[in-house]
């Protein structure tokens, strides 16, 4: 029987290297809280055309959005503040309290209306006009799920100034509003009030945009703010800053 011939070994692919897919960015899942179907329908229509937006639900009243935010977890929720049986403040306060990761976005008819304060206070993340643009309202859900305030700052300062009322300073300590902030962080909060951003504020103090930003986070630990729409009303309301100035 003859040997088998000598056969040369089959050569083996080299490996390719691995290549770690780009993560797919993650989907922001949103709730809507409108007692009108019909505006429903069109944000829904709006924001599931996103490929990072999704519609989990839909509320016909705050307390079904509260509801409905406890059982789907919904990482931002679309709330209008004009509706019958418990409002969209009334609803936000709710949703806010008892679910913290839970970002609210407060939606009014009119640019300039108190209940917008009332919703701010109550922890909403910004708030828009109803007859704003698809691509604001899309950007408007994206900027508050990164936890940041979807209210343009100069509108909000004169928002803020129109509804609140600035406190009166107490005694010996008209000078020094909100002891537990130092000098730096006080000039800050005041500027935060003026409408500046964090790029203007670090061009007018002459200082790095972090520098900023750190003071900013300890200014919002301190004084309990959320973020810059409660911020803003600290300062209103701790007689910082008048209406008008």
């Amino acid at each position: 029987m003859n040997p088998e011939p000598n056969r040369e070994p089959h050569a083996q692919p080299s490996p390719e290297p691995h290549t770690a897919p780009n993560p797919e960015p993650p989907v922001v899942r949103v709730l809507l809280a409108d007692d009108h179907a019909l505006a429903r329908k069109g944000f829904r229509l709006m924001l599931d055309a996103q490929p990072d937006l999704t519609v989990v639900g839909e509320a016909a009243d705050g307390a079904q959005a509260v509801e409905l935010s406890r059982t789907l977890a919904p990482d931002v929720v679309l709330m209008d503040l004009h509706m019958p049986g418990l409002d969209g403040v009334a609803a936000t306060e709710a949703i806010t309290a008892e679910l913290p990761g839970v970002r609210v976005l407060a939606l009014s008819t009119f640019d300039l209306d108190e209940n917008v304060v009332a919703a701010l206070r109550a922890g909403a993340d910004g708030f828009l006009p109803k007859d704003v643009s698809p691509e604001e309202l899309i950007e408007g859900v994206r900027v508050v799920h990164r936890g940041e305030s979807a209210v343009a700052p100069r509108l909000l300062t004169r928002l803020i100034g129109t509804f609140v009322r600035a406190a009166r300073p107490r005694a010996g300590r008209a000078d020094h509003p909100l002891p537990g902030l130092t000098e730096r962080e006080r000039e800050i909060l005041l500027l935060i009030a003026r409408g500046r951003s964090n790029s203007e504020i670090a061009d007018e103090l002459a200082v790095s945009p972090s520098t900023v930003k750190n003071h900013v986070t300890s200014v919002f630990a301190k004084i309990g703010a959320r973020d810059r729409a409660q911020a803003v009303i600290v300062a209103y309301e701790a007689g910082l800053i008048r209406p008008g100035a």
